[in-house]
């Protein structure tokens, strides 16, 4: 049985798997970048979590990221309308069907990659912050 942390992961992962760009989780850039563009999930730091007593509940304030990546000749524009879907697709369900206790992403902080030979990549990690409770740490 998964634990709520992966749990949690893999509803993130399935609602950014709604969006028009392709969407993987853990993997490394690929030699293409789909037109579309690209979303990569990140698991990130669980954190330090507070904890409470009585009954004994780890509360934790998660940081996935998401790498959004796009290539193209309106790379500004296609860029844009993934972040904004990206945001839309979490705003729709804040708690990922009662998973957590909210879902919150982080303003993008975008970059140029340049790339040999053919266009440059816009990409940015965006942080979203995975609010959740446990009754142990490493489940």
């Amino acid at each position: 049985m998964p634990t709520p942390r992966e749990t949690i992961l893999a509803a993130l992962h399935a609602r950014l798997s709604a969006l028009p760009a392709t969407v993987l989780r853990g993997d490394v850039l690929p030699e293409r970048v789909p037109a579309e563009g690209l979303v990569i999930l990140r698991d990130g730091e669980p954190g330090e979590p507070e904890a409470t007593l009585s009954p004994l509940r780890y509360h934790y304030q998660h940081r996935a990221e998401i790498e959004a990546v796009v290539q193209s000749a309106d790379r500004d524009t296609t860029f844009d309308s993934l972040c904004a879907s990206i945001g839309t697709a979490l705003a729709a369900d804040r708690t990922l069907g009662g998973l957590c206790d909210w879902v919150e992403a982080e303003a993008p902080r975008p970059v140029d990659l340049p790339v040999e030979g053919a266009a440059s990549l816009k990409a940015a990690v965006i942080s979203v912050i995975l609010h959740y409770t446990t009754a142990d740490p490493l489940a």
